[in-house]
């Protein structure tokens, strides 16, 4: 006997699919059509090739950029995903705290990006914010506006605070997949808590560890608000990221050809990077299931 298919369910999708065509497709169409051409003004463009990519490849700007977008993507990775999974392995596994901890660590992922640069950029000036001038109190010579490392180390502990909870909170929904069985076993055997946590709990946790370092990569790749409003891309270009220097192409130069060609290179970077973390948890979930 035949099995019936029926086609109807893709009316439920249909509204999705057309919002995606106007949210995505359309402006990405544009972009492209933007990145071969030159615009002289009074909405005139002419044809320009490839000339745009040429020049984005030959930029020392841009690869400037990119060397700054690595460095910060990589720093917050290795601080994040150690301080996440250290976090859920001491949050209690049930009861009252258990919940307590739960909320607390979803506070910080609750208040917008804007938000989170506005409070780190009172936080830290020395005049009125507690860690500036607690830091000015200690002798510390402390000036995010005008040190480049301070700069530097403000946005990332800035991330850090902000976003090391989302780690947390997927490292423990993990942890609470495992058995109690396997923790059973493990007593018997004598297992140390290294031991534990190498061929017990770290394993459980491979998968969404993944989909947490895949999250995380994707945001800071593309961040923009909070160090922007933090520093502004300063002091210099110390910390003009991929996206700042996008924004400042396409909006403070106007300059939409090289902007657009910047957009789509950034955006094949970004795509071919998670496909890379996409094969990645493929392999690692075959490798579990076999």
């Amino acid at each position: 006997m035949e099995k019936t298919v029926n086609q109807k369910a893709w009316f439920l999708v249909l509204p999705v699919l057309v919002l995606v065509a106007f949210s995505a497709i359309i402006p990405l169409m544009t972009v492209v059509n933007y990145s071969v051409q030159d615009s002289f003004g009074q909405n005139q463009f002419f044809w320009a090739g490839l000339v745009w990519f040429e020049d984005l490849l030959h930029s020392e700007r841009m690869w400037d950029a990119l060397g700054r977008q690595l460095f910060f993507s990589g720093a917050i990775l290795a601080i994040e995903v150690p301080l996440g999974v250290f976090v859920a392995l001491n949050m209690p596994k049930k009861g009252l705290w258990a919940s307590v901890c739960l909320v607390l660590m979803s506070l910080p992922l609750l208040i917008p990006w804007n938000v989170v640069g506005t409070i780190w950029q009172v936080f830290a000036r020395t005049d009125i914010g507690l860690l500036g001038y607690t830091l000015d109190s200690l002798g510390i010579n402390y000036n995010y506006t005008q040190n480049a490392a301070h700069a530097w180390i403000t946005i990332i502990v800035m991330d850090v605070w902000h976003w090391t909870s989302l780690v947390a909170l997927l490292a423990y929904a993990g942890l609470q997949s495992i058995p109690n069985a396997y923790y059973q076993a493990a007593r018997i055997d004598q297992a140390s808590r290294w031991a534990v946590f190498r061929y017990i709990e770290l394993p459980k946790m491979m998968g969404v560890l993944m989909i947490a370092i895949l999250l995380r990569f994707m945001d800071s790749f593309m961040i923009y608000t909070e160090p922007f409003v933090v520093t502004g891309g300063g002091p210099g270009n110390a910390t003009t990221l991929l996206s700042i220097d996008l924004v400042k192409m396409a909006l403070g130069q106007f300059d939409l050809g090289n902007a657009a060609a910047f957009s789509i290179m950034y955006f094949l970077v970004i795509l071919a990077i998670s496909w890379v973390f996409y094969t990645v948890m493929v392999n690692l979930d075959k490798r579990d299931t076999k």
